[in-house]
């Protein structure tokens, strides 16, 4: 058919060079599917850019290492004035597994005693359980400002 020959992109198959914004490599070519985290050592920043959980809220992991420096400290709400929930979301709970279980993936100390276990995704569930997890939850809030909690400050519902 002659007017098939003009329109080759209606299989949805077309390469105009346009990717997908949250699909990136990092330096070693492995492809990070929009978490920002490369190889987690002693002092590097463990920032996952920022995602939204249920409701469009957003939230950050934070190593508890990086706390003390940079950040805009007016926007923060003083510990003592928070208005969130204590309790750890199903929404913030996959996404410490999920980034602690790739940081013991690629070998980042562990907080617990492995006691034989190698699965990195059971590891991160006891070292949760544990509330041994360094990492601190940055709830933003709709006046733009954010309160910081730490896994350990948290109540974990299972």
């Amino acid at each position: 058919m002659a007017d098939d020959e003009g329109n080759d992109d209606m299989g949805g198959d077309s390469d105009d060079g346009d990717e997908d914004e949250f699909d990136e490599e990092n330096d070693d070519g492995v492809h990070m599917g929009g978490i920002q985290n490369g190889e987690q050592g002693a002092g590097d920043r463990a920032t996952t850019g920022g995602e939204l959980g249920a409701g469009g809220e957003r939230m950050d992991l934070i190593n508890d290492d990086e706390m003390g420096g940079g950040g805009n400290l007016q926007l923060r709400t003083d510990p003592s004035k928070r208005i969130t929930t204590p309790y750890m979301t199903k929404y913030e709970r996959a996404r410490v597994l999920g980034t602690r279980a790739l940081q013991i993936a690629m070998c980042a100390p562990l907080m617990v005693e492995p006691d034989g276990e190698t699965d990195p995704l059971q590891i991160a569930m006891r070292e949760l359980k544990e509330k041994k997890i360094p990492m601190i939850i940055r709830r933003y809030l709709p006046d733009g400002s954010y309160e910081d909690w730490s896994i350990d400050e948290l109540v974990i519902t299972d």
